[in-house]
């Protein structure tokens, strides 16, 4: 089924609101709280796990029982939610307070460790602590600059012999970056994560079922 895209207008006035003050992610927890438990406004509140990460773990065979999995940005929860019914031992974290009690109120028996914290700032025992790390949506709203900063630290989470899956809007480095978030991001950037201790196992270049279709880059990674 062709799904249709939510409505940014909003995100993308607080995003640009924020954007040359001290805090330029503190816009997250103001849609968060100007949402007031409406998940139409959170333009990726769709309210099911992504279908991206369900078709590979389809195809994958992935095993995630037992597994120490990592949420970066979770969102409303539903990522972090289907990692833990396919057996992940889940820690699921948001910088905005809101969506964290948000998940907890939609979720109330979830086993999910569910935390508020910044990636850029995170706790000491996540170093290399994570068999499974997952990335959706997270990189394609931070501007150039933090990027590069946040795949290091992205990448400092998995742990040796643990996988990195990341899935994100992908374009040509041709194109040139215009209008408001998100943006996709290149191949060559993704190659960073290279830099880090990651080896790509499999990139995915295709186009999704939205209404219009959107590019997308799905990538697995290792850390040997």
């Amino acid at each position: 089924m062709t799904a249709r895209r939510k409505d940014r207008t909003r995100a993308r006035k607080l995003w640009s609101e924020y954007a040359e003050g001290d805090a330029p992610l503190g816009w997250f927890e103001a849609l968060y709280q100007e949402a007031n438990g409406d998940e139409s406004i959170i333009p990726w509140g769709d309210m099911v796990p992504n279908p991206h990460l369900c078709e590979w773990h389809r195809r994958s065979g992935y095993n995630f029982e037992g597994k120490r999995c990592l949420k970066i940005g979770c969102g409303l929860g539903d990522d972090a939610e289907y990692l833990a019914s396919a057996g992940g031992k889940v820690t699921a974290f948001d910088i905005a307070p809101t969506a964290i009690d948000w998940c907890r109120r939609r979720f109330r028996s979830s086993k999910v460790n569910y935390l508020v914290a910044d990636l850029f700032k995170a706790a000491g025992g996540w170093h290399r602590a994570f068999d499974f790390v997952l990335e959706a949506y997270t990189l394609q709203v931070f501007p150039t600059d933090l990027r590069r900063q946040a795949m290091r630290c992205i990448a400092d989470f998995v742990a040796p012999s643990g996988t990195l899956l990341v899935l994100c809007r992908g374009r040509e480095e041709t194109e040139p970056l215009s209008g408001p978030i998100p943006w996709p991001l290149t191949r060559a950037e993704l190659e960073c994560f290279g830099a880090y201790g990651l080896r790509e196992l499999l990139f995915e270049d295709y186009m999704d079922a939205e209404d219009p279709p959107l590019r997308r880059f799905r990538v697995h990674y290792l850390r040997s």
